[in-house]
């Protein structure tokens, strides 16, 4: 090779390279397109009607329906609402009909994991649900196929795009924001599948008073995680958020906080049992936003025994005494009835509170009554009482609280306890106080049965 040539070659890679970082520099180049197309251009009907469907008849009894493999085209939109990025759903998709306010979830099995990276929270997705069967799998009513295992089987990874893909915004997978819809609590367990799979938040939620100060989750001898239930409150009931073994490794401790919960909202059923537990299942550390601290809690009761807090209780008159009754909210609770004895006076007393070093306290509890009859009473007082006197021994003074007014039925489930409010026991502070509830009647028969539960004490210093 001559020289010139040499020449040539060198001259041509050198303009190369110009031309290269000209082309890095130039602000005007143009990106490469990305390109997305719809599988199926619309939905053909409603995922309401899909659910429709779904055998009403009990799970366990192999119920299930098969949308028919031929014939009209059966779509579907939805949008994902579950993310298995955090391993608290497993090979599974939580599924709604509308990014916001929807009427209606699903959860679809898929046998493959890190479904987040295909379909994030807020995909909008359309489903071909022809060859599919739809049913109940533990009570929650599920989308999935055949297997000869079970009555409904999760889609082989292979097949997936068979009935799912994506819809497209233009430039890609459409994503939505999610809304949660608010719930109560008591809202949550009393409309059957309402919310089952569908995004909910619950606000001024707490985990409940035995739960703060644990970790989220429970570990076996090993140290490994395991399956863990933990009770959440609001002031209309009560529910369970539940962690997953394989959930990401966290440090969360569960705090002396209150705030926004956000769950996909799901229950469980044994095939074998007629008993449903609600278990709902966060996606992520960051779906509790519990940002408000609550006040010391002082005294918390919710009468397993009368003795961890050595409680007292003193007949003055009649036969029957406050005892622990097999029902509650939730169970176990405190209870009182005086019906067959001409006179009752019954006092449950509690053990000495030390309201010092706070500049406020409050005192709160629920009732549930039934029967005609005298009113159930609080009282406190600052003297020096001493446990197992009569209550005659010391002064009482009378407090405002709120009792149950419905006598015509109980509420053992606890969706209808009266609330006490918060009884302001400020006048108290720095002073050892006791609390007392005096149960009366008047008549063998006009006696009200009392049922008394979730004493609690706290104080802001």
């Amino acid at each position: 090779m001559n020289i010139k040539n040499i020449l040539k070659i060198s001259f041509g890679a050198a303009m190369l390279v110009a031309t290269q970082i000209s082309c890095v520099n130039d602000d005007k180049w143009d990106a490469p397109e990305i390109t997305c197309t719809n599988k199926w251009d619309a939905a053909t009907t409603t995922m309401a009607d899909v659910v429709a469907l779904s055998p009403a008849s009990a799970q366990g009894s192999g119920a299930a329906y098969t949308f028919p493999t031929q014939g009209s085209p059966i779509i579907f939109d939805a949008y994902v609402v579950s993310s298995d990025a955090n391993g608290n759903f497993y090979k599974t998709i939580s599924i709604q009909d509308k990014a916001v306010n929807p009427t209606v979830g699903l959860v679809i099995g898929i046998n493959k994991s890190m479904n987040y990276t295909d379909f994030p929270v807020g995909s909008h997705i359309r489903i071909k649900a022809n060859g599919m069967k739809i049913g109940k799998s533990y009570g929650v009513v599920t989308l999935g196929v055949e297997d000869p295992d079970y009555v409904i089987g999760r889609i082989p990874e292979s097949i997936i795009g068979r009935f799912i893909s994506g819809v497209c915004d233009g430039n890609g997978l459409e994503i939505a924001d999610i809304v949660p819809t608010e719930v109560t609590l008591a809202q949550l367990t009393s409309n059957g599948d309402k919310y089952t799979n569908t995004l909910v938040k619950v606000k001024n939620a707490q985990f409940s008073d035995s739960e703060i100060g644990k970790a989220l989750m429970n570990t076996d001898a090993s140290g490994a995680y395991v399956d863990t239930d933990r009770t959440i409150e609001d002031v209309t009931g009560s529910s369970i958020i539940r962690t997953d073994g394989f959930f990401k490794s966290t440090s969360y401790r569960i705090p002396n906080s209150k705030g926004d919960i956000i769950f996909v909202a799901s229950k469980y059923q044994s095939p074998t049992s007629t008993s449903i537990s609600y278990q709902n299942i966060i996606r992520g550390i960051s779906d509790l936003n519990l940002t408000e601290v609550l006040p010391d809690k002082l005294f918390v009761e919710g009468f397993t025994n009368f003795t961890d807090n050595n409680w007292t209780t003193y007949s003055v008159s009649g036969s029957q005494t406050w005892y622990i009754a097999t029902y509650g909210r939730p169970v176990p609770c405190a209870a009182m009835n005086g019906y067959g004895s001409a006179a009752n006076e019954d006092w449950l007393i509690s053990k000495s509170i030390s309201l010092s070093g706070y500049t406020s306290a409050s005192l709160s509890f629920q009732t549930d009554g039934r029967y005609a009859g005298n009113a159930l009473e609080a009282y406190i007082t600052t003297d020096n009482y001493t446990d197992g006197n009569a209550p005659s021994t010391v002064t009482w003074t009378k407090l405002n609280a709120t009792f149950d007014t419905d006598m015509n039925a109980f509420f053992a489930t606890g969706v209808a306890w009266a609330s006490s409010g918060d009884v302001n026991l400020s006048a108290y502070v720095n002073k050892n106080i006791r609390i007392a509830f005096k149960y009366t009647n008047v008549g063998s028969t006009n006696a009200t049965s009392w049922e008394l539960d979730n004493v609690k004490i706290v104080a802001n210093k």
